[in-house]
């Protein structure tokens, strides 16, 4: 979270996958939270009431955290080389979501590219 809105620059793997586990802890315990306090969300459907298992404080923490997670996986396409607007393509039903994990899991350019120095500190030999 040091880079909160930094879109600008390079994010290794490390530093993406790190966020991606901690935002998925921070999700979970989120939701164990709303269930545990009564503040998940239910809506009645055809006279039945159907609880959400999440609420207010996942939400909020969503909300907090949508613009850092754009920009750690912006930053993460340009340590491949690829333009950030790429994170668009996960808008394509399934096939997109692959294309961007392949693209997370891939290692980075070594040494400089158009978006920066490389964070690994390599130099191309």
């Amino acid at each position: 979270m040091k880079n909160y809105l930094t879109f600008d620059g390079r994010a290794r793997r490390t530093e993406y996958w790190m966020f991606v586990l901690f935002n998925a802890l921070f999700c979970i315990a989120a939701i164990i939270l709303d269930n545990l306090l009564g503040l998940n969300f239910s809506r009645t459907v055809y006279g039945v009431e159907v609880g959400m298992y999440y609420g207010w404080i996942y939400t909020i923490y969503g909300l907090v955290v949508l613009l850092p997670s754009f920009a750690v996986g912006v930053r993460r396409l340009h340590d491949i080389g690829k333009s950030g607007w790429l994170l668009l393509v996960s808008l394509i039903p399934i096939v997109g979501g692959i294309i961007l994990l392949i693209f997370m899991c891939t290692n980075g350019q070594i040494g400089e590219n158009q978006y920066g120095p490389d964070p690994k500190g390599e130099e191309v030999q």
